[in-house]
């Protein structure tokens, strides 16, 4: 092979390494590129994320700022629609407060009378001389005015279980005698519906366990729970002997149970029960099924919002055509 051969296929195996060096580089510039424009691809996303992440964060804030303000309302409302009940049920029990305010007040009126008549008696004795006859009136005295201290606490106690009632709760809970309570709610519900309608008429039974003492509870509100229960049941038996005005006589029983660590109180009446269709609906806000303008649908959901808040249960059993127990159960 000649030189010049030679050097010819030297000079093509030069210029080949020219070439794919320069291809080599050309290469490596382009994928240099590629990650460049990768890179600013990943930085335009992040910026366009960023962008849409602010507008989001922007909008849940005047989301958050809208449902802030509306639970504001919500709860500005709730409180006044607690208030309207309280208020509703302290109406109720108007008529019966008057009726168990006078029987004290007739008993101390007709009692200060007899110490007036006993008194200008005794100063006749007195003038007499007659000191064994006038011992003996005095002591009648004394006997009427402790009566009289009696029966003015009674009074001065309905008052203030009134006043309590009406009254914003602090909700502090104290010692309370739950018979006690259940009782003068009982019997101030019955006397409220019989000012308010002279026909109503229905037995009322007790049956309380003496064994329970007293329970820390807050009373204005166990109270406003008891109350409501016992103006449904003597709703509902009122309406079945309307229905059934031959052959039915409406009872509601009121109980009182130390079962364990708990206390059990349950109201129960022999009405026409609560109809499955409705049962898991009673307990839910605005629900009655009373007629318009006879009930806000507000009493059991707050009754069973109170209890829940006492760390209780509100608990129902009923058939249809027999009547309904409802159940409050209280921790000791």
């Amino acid at each position: 092979m000649s030189v010049e051969k030679i050097r010819q296929l030297y000079n093509i195996g030069f210029d080949e390494q020219l070439r794919l060096q320069e291809l080599e580089k050309e290469s490596l510039q382009t994928k240099s590129k590629i990650r460049i424009y990768s890179l600013l691809g990943g930085l335009g996303i992040l910026l366009i994320a960023a962008v849409l992440l602010f507008r989001n964060n922007r909008q849940k804030q005047r989301s958050n700022k809208v449902l802030e303000a509306t639970l504001t309302n919500l709860r500005s409302t709730q409180s006044q629609l607690v208030q309207s009940e309280k208020m509703a049920s302290l109406g109720e029990l108007t008529a019966g407060i008057a009726h168990e305010i006078q029987n004290p007040l007739n008993f101390v009126n007709n009692f200060s009378e007899v110490n007036s008549e006993l008194i200008a008696e005794m100063k006749q004795e007195i003038d007499k001389g007659n000191l064994q006859e006038v011992k003996s009136i005095a002591d009648s005295i004394d006997d009427n005015e402790q009566k009289i201290i009696s029966h003015g606490k009674r009074a001065d106690a309905i008052v203030k279980g009134m006043l309590q009632h009406s009254r914003t709760s602090n909700g502090i809970k104290e010692p309370t005698d739950i018979n006690a309570l259940t009782d003068e709610y009982l019997r101030l519900s019955y006397h409220g519906l019989r000012a308010k309608d002279k026909s109503f008429n229905a037995t009322m039974k007790t049956d309380f366990d003496k064994s329970i003492g007293n329970i820390n509870i807050i009373p204005q509100e166990i109270g406003r729970v008891v109350l409501n229960l016992i103006n449904n049941a003597f709703y509902v038996v009122d309406e079945k002997k309307k229905q059934h005005p031959n052959g039915y006589e409406p009872t509601v029983l009121v109980r009182t149970k130390k079962v364990g660590d708990k206390v059990l109180i349950s109201v129960k009446d022999n009405g026409n029960g609560i109809p499955q269709k409705v049962l898991d609906k009673i307990f839910q806000p605005f629900f009655t099924t009373k007629p318009t303008g006879q009930g806000t649908g507000l009493g059991l959901s707050l009754s069973y919002d109170i209890v829940k808040a006492h760390g209780g249960e509100l608990k129902v059993e009923t058939k249809e055509g027999e009547g309904s127990i409802f159940t409050i159960l209280l921790n000791i």
